[in-house]
């Protein structure tokens, strides 16, 4: 840790010094003219969210959408790539619209978004009525530009981890009159290698399982969007999304197990991994937005359509031995999902006069349908599927109302109401095993805020969530996963309701303390079944799926963070740390897990950043956070410090910017955890490829003034807008 700090204090200590003394040289000189520039702070805590407002940062030359949200604050990413926000899942919007996208298909598709093009992200912690979300939500703010003419820039990326990655974008934006229209094309060229062990344990038999695994992969995508907006008259405006993303994947990997009782060896295993894919999403949004300034009224309609499809090949190659028995396995899994879905949001905002607050309400209706066929192709099918089709349904029908009213100038109040309904239902054609059920929820939140004067203030939210289960988390066809194990759905899923009280504390504008409290009796996490044969022992397998687990989980969360700028507010500084608490002792008991009873960690991030240094047009940045992932069943059994550090050189006459970025580099994130189940327990380490070297060269073109694509002073000032 201290190797990690060290560099970074001395790099503040010396630009201090530069600083100071290259602005004692210019106080000589006489001052021609003057010019004020008001910067945002990089970091903000608001009432019900922290903005991260990264427009002029460095760290945005040369990398995507998707590397700057892991240097978010409060936001951490998981070895399977699922976002959280403190700690906890979160529901990802772009430009106030709902992503259709988690886990790895989000990763991909953030990364096709260069991070030139953003202008803020949000982590909203308590978020209001408005949007459809299972806890917290990001949302990612894109720049709009509107001025006249056309303008535009492109990106040349090379980073250099254990393997080369290529990445380069072009934007255009063009604007006349009431007419914007802009595209975004990228194309990417990543190779990654990844290392893995794994240690299974199993309480029956004391069974010991050793398993490492070595992966490598490359992809390459393509992709295109654009926007076209017209403004009919001062109050009307129009507008068409269209996104085209396609990703062509290929990827091998070597495994190799040992399974022995007692220090006995009775098995041994080698297997051989390769795959290639094909993945397309097609998206499309028509909206209409009515906005009359003098009285505060706000109408927006969106509808639009999302069509997916994946199409992998997938083959193995397994040999077992157990004692002189030697088996040999091949099998081929091919798979071609398809997901569709349909949506119209409407949402209308309305002041009830100068002294009665805003009233806020709206509804959706969403439509989706996925169908995912799966073929399976083996020497010995052992009980295996060898053909079926999943198919998975749901409408989705939802209703809120938000209204917000300050009281006393001091007390600011927010109280919603959301009404969500969900019809699904699920079946394999083959096999024959459904499912059809629906149900509704009240999801209810609560905001205050009392302001005691210019330097204090005090914020309370209260939000009831409802997570429900992936489509793909239902199918329950069982395919072989490249560290020899199987993987499989779970048609008995249930959503898992949780609440969420949140107590904020800010003082002078600049330090603030915060509390959260969760609570939830039921959730669904992975679980491990081991299945053994004791005739034939090659034929023992290991199954992984999702499963509910009933049981009181209790979370406590204290976290204190400020934003400093110094030296005439060319540096600035954010820090944030936390400590959390969680109670699992009645999950653990009703689940039998042996798992900890409480656990009580530390986490926290820095971000730091320097602009003009030595008025040399360099700026610079760093970031570092530690991280803890413990979540469910599993533990975490190590710290990870992650950072980035980042120079870059404007140069202002050619509009040309070059960076240069160094990740990880004095600790390589490893990922590792043990996880328990009943059966006994699984501790998984995993080695990321997230460190090296990265090089950028930008180059833009035309007036690259902006303004904030993003809500309006109505919205802003109602206590929780979109």
């Amino acid at each position: 840790m201290r190797r990690l700090f060290s560099p970074i204090a001395l790099l503040a200590g010396l630009l201090a010094f530069a600083q100071e003394k290259n602005d004692t040289i210019k106080k000589e000189k006489e001052i021609e003219a003057v010019t004020v520039t008001v910067r945002k702070p990089t970091v903000e805590s608001k009432v019900d969210r922290t903005v991260f407002n990264v427009a002029n940062s460095s760290i945005l030359a040369g990398n995507t959408t998707w590397d700057v949200l892991r240097m978010t604050p409060l936001v951490s990413i998981d070895n399977n790539d699922a976002v959280k926000a403190e700690g906890e899942s979160v529901t990802v919007y772009i430009n106030d619209r709902k992503s259709v996208f988690t886990g790895k298909e989000l990763k991909e598709y953030l990364k096709t978004i260069p991070a030139d093009n953003l202008m803020k992200i949000e982590v909203i912690t308590s978020p209001s009525s408005r949007y459809e979300t299972a806890g917290s939500v990001i949302n990612i703010v894109l720049k709009k530009r509107d001025d006249e003419g056309i303008k535009g820039s492109v990106t040349f990326n090379n980073r250099q981890q254990q393997k080369n990655s290529q990445y380069t974008n072009l934007n255009l934006n063009y604007h006349k009159k009431n007419f914007t229209q802009t595209f975004i094309g990228s194309y990417s060229d990543n190779s990654y290698l990844q290392k893995s062990s794994l240690l299974s344990t199993v309480y029956a038999d004391n069974s010991l399982t050793e398993i490492n695994t070595e992966s490598t992969g490359r992809s390459k995508s393509p992709s295109g969007s654009s926007t076209s907006e017209f403004e009919l008259n001062d109050k009307n405006t129009v507008g068409l999304i269209l996104e085209y993303y396609q990703g062509n994947s290929s990827n091998s990997s070597d495994a190799n197990g040992i399974t022995s009782i007692n220090n006995d060896l009775k098995s041994s295993y080698t297997q051989n991994q390769w795959s290639t894919g094909l993945n397309r999403n097609l998206g499309a949004n028509l909206f209409y937005k009515f906005y009359d300034k003098e009285k505060n009224r706000i109408l927006d309609v969106n509808l639009g359509s999302n069509y997916y499809g994946q199409s992998e090949d997938n083959n193995f190659v397994k040999n077992q031995l157990a004692g002189t028995t030697t088996s040999l396995y091949e099998t081929k899994v091919l798979s071609d999902t398809e997901n569709r879905n349909y949506y119209l949001k409407i949402d209308y905002t309305q002041p009830l006069g100068k002294e009665w607050g805003t009233m806020e309400i709206g509804g959706k209706m969403d439509f989706n349908n996925n169908v995912v066929p799966n073929d399976l192709f083996a020497t010995q099918m052992d009980g295996l599927s060898g053909h079926d089709i999943f198919h998975y349904e749901d409408n989705i029908n939802s209703l809120y109302a938000n209204y917000s009213k300050t009281f006393f100038k001091k007390l600011e109040t927010r109280i919603g109401l959301r009404y969500e309904y969900i019809n699904y239902k699920m079946r394999q054609d083959v096999a024959g095993t459904s499912r059809k059920d629906s149900y509704g929820a009240f999801l209810p939140n609560l905001l205050l805020k009392y302001t005691f004067s210019d330097k204090y203030d005090l914020s309370l939210t209260y939000n009831r969530n409802l997570w429900r289960p992936w489509y793909a988390e239902f199918n329950p066809f069982m395919i072989p996963n490249d560290n020899g194990f199987y993987s499989r759905g779970n048609l008995e899923l249930e959503p898992n309701p949780s609440h969420r009280l949140y107590m904020k504390l800010g003082l002078f504008k600049k330090y603030f303390i915060s509390a959260r409290y969760m609570y939830t009796d039921q959730d669904y996490w992975t679980s491990y079944i081991f299945e053994n044969n004791a005739a034939d022992p090659t034929k023992n397998r290991t199954i992984t799926q999702p499963d509910n687990f009933s049981g009181r989980v209790q979370k406590y969360y204290l976290f204190a963070n400020t934003n400093q700028t110094f030296l005439k507010n060319k540096l600035t500084v954010n820090v944030g740390l936390g400590w959390y608490y969680i109670d699992n002792s009645d999950f653990n008991l009703r689940n039998d897990l042996k798992g900890q009873k409480y656990v009580n960690y530390w986490g926290g991030s820095t971000n730091i950043s320097y602009t003009n240094l030595f008025d040399k047009n360099i700026n610079l940045s760093a970031w570092v956070e530690i991280s803890n992932q413990n979540s469910g069943n599993s533990y975490a059994n190590r710290t990870n410090v992650f950072h980035n550090i980042s120079v870059t050189k404007i140069f202002p006459k050619t509009q040309m910017e070059a960076s240069l970025q160094l990740m990880n580099i004095f600790q390589r994130p490893n990922f590792d955890t043990t996880t328990f189940n009943q059966t006994g327990t699984l501790r998984n380490s995993m080695q990321w490829d997230w460190y090296g070297v990265s090089l950028s060269f930008v180059k833009r073109f035309g007036n690259q003034k902006v303004k904030e694509n993003t809500k309006t002073d109505v919205e802003k000032n109602s206590g929780g807008g979109k």
